[in-house]
């Protein structure tokens, strides 16, 4: 069983901190879109509420400490806001700093005798809910603007769910 603090923090950077290496995309085909595309970029106040309804209360607080059971109890005073923050997010093309903060905890894996095994561990990151509110709305309508104008062949479209 490891019992010095040193051996277990070796153990965890290297299973979590790998070095890093370049991805080879010259096998990548070139692609484009030949055709301009349009869409509605204005965020509703019905796109907010269903986002953030979606996420489960209870689950532990991001980096900002605003819990997601506090943020869907205040949702109906906090709505208007919320969508005038995502709208200027999207119209001036930009991502707050504090969106982008992420806390990562490491958890031992339970009943486990000897946590020298770099697997006996597993990373969690915590993201700002802000953050995973704004990015599910985004993805929902890229998902939508792929799926109208047929951006994707046959093939990839079974890859993705539903």
């Amino acid at each position: 069983m490891t019992t010095t603090f040193e051996k277990k923090i070796e153990i965890l950077r290297e299973k979590f901190f790998l070095s890093s290496s370049q991805a080879k995309v010259n096998d990548i085909a070139e692609s484009f879109i030949s055709r301009a595309v349009s869409f509605n970029s204005c965020i509703t106040e019905d796109e907010v509420k269903q986002i953030i309804r979606r996420v489960k209360a209870d689950k532990a607080s991001d980096p900002s400490d605003i819990s997601n059971r506090a943020l869907q109890a205040s949702l109906a005073e906090l709505i208007s806001v919320l969508t005038s923050l995502f709208n200027a997010c999207v119209i001036h093309k930009y991502h707050s700093k504090q969106f982008k903060k992420t806390q990562t905890i490491v958890l031992c894996k339970s009943k486990k005798n000897d946590y020298i095994d770099s697997k006996m561990y597993r990373l969690i990151a915590l993201l700002d809910i802000m953050s995973k509110a704004l990015k599910s709305i985004m993805i929902k309508r890229l998902s939508d603007i792929i799926k109208t104008h047929h951006m994707l062949s046959n093939a990839q479209m079974r890859a993705r769910c539903k």
